[in-house]
């Protein structure tokens, strides 16, 4: 077996290694079979070619012998599988965020963490949530793997036993950041947890308006400092001019208050030419009206201060 980090790593396992093992052994053969077959019947061997009309032992055999393995199989995986959708009723429940591009995991309470931290031997349940495409959750070492679909409130769980810090990816291609798209699920002993959750911050001293764009991971396609990445720079924006492209063609616009919000609303409606249309959803229905205001104060005010 492999080693594994969860509760469901064994039962994997063994459908994987089960599955896998039928499939080299039928490779083998039928490869075998297929060069036996073409030395032996060959026209240097046979010059006078045979008909054959039928051999019903052998297609008896060649429908039940597989038929009778898939089944095998079907249950080796549905015994894997079925634990993964019954949730122990006193699990630990943990909101998983997905966005273009990271994860947030949400404690409750304001306590949000960029990376899962669970107790050892504790069920965790993981509420899965995507604020804009789809995304999926895949933690290799626990053997568990979920989508995690706009709209849709899909789960998944895990008794973690063995401590360590171990990856977590998006399996669904979700943009041009996709492969960066990726956080740490560590898991640790009950009393390291409880203090760690104790010490998790929930008062930032950011302005509300960067707090709502850290919360959706806006600055990880817009830097802070003028660098260019996936989108514009938020840096000295507010006020500044910018040569957008619209259906209608190119024209330049002033960076205020209702281009912001046109821009978080329908942000493929104007964009910023040198930049690719496509790569930024709406956030119109992730966002707050209340929470916009906040972004666009946040530019006013960053800007008066310059």
């Amino acid at each position: 077996m492999f080693s594994g980090a969860s509760n469901f790593a064994e039962s994997v396992d063994r459908a994987f290694i089960f599955i896998f093992a039928i499939s080299f052994i039928f490779t083998i053969g039928i490869t075998v079979a297929m060069i036996y077959i073409v030395i032996h019947f060959s026209r240097k061997r046979n010059k006078n070619p045979q008909q054959f009309s039928g051999n019903v032992p052998l297609e008896i055999i060649w429908t039940v012998v597989p038929l009778i393995l898939v089944l095998f199989m079907f249950y080796y995986g549905w015994v894997a599988f079925a634990p993964m959708r019954k949730v122990p009723q006193n699990s630990m429940q943990v909101k998983v965020i997905g966005r273009m591009w990271s994860w947030s995991f949400d404690y409750g309470n304001g306590k949000i963490s960029p990376d899962l931290v669970v107790p050892l031997d504790r069920n965790v349940k993981l509420n899965l949530f995507s604020e804009d495409v789809n995304h999926g959750l895949f933690i290799p070492a626990f053997r568990v793997k979920e989508d995690v679909i706009p709209g849709y409130n899909n789960y998944l769980w895990f008794q973690p036993i063995a401590k360590g810090k171990y990856d977590i990816y998006c399996t669904e291609y979700c943009g041009l950041a996709h492969s960066a798209m990726v956080a740490k699920a560590i898991v640790v002993d009950s009393l390291e947890f409880k203090t760690w959750l104790a010490d998790l911050k929930v008062v930032s001293n950011d302005h509300p308006g960067m707090a709502v764009l850290k919360a959706n991971a806006c600055i990880t396609c817009h830097s802070l400092d003028g660098t260019k990445v996936i989108g514009p720079s938020f840096k000295d924006m507010f006020g500044a001019k910018r040569t957008v492209l619209t259906d209608q063609g190119e024209k330049e616009v002033e960076v205020n208050a209702d281009y912001i919000k046109r821009a978080i609303v329908d942000p493929n409606g104007e964009i910023v030419k040198g930049y690719n249309k496509g790569l930024m959803q709406s956030y119109k229905d992730v966002l707050k009206a209340e929470d916009i205001d906040k972004i666009v104060d946040y530019f006013k005010k960053s800007s008066e201060q310059k």
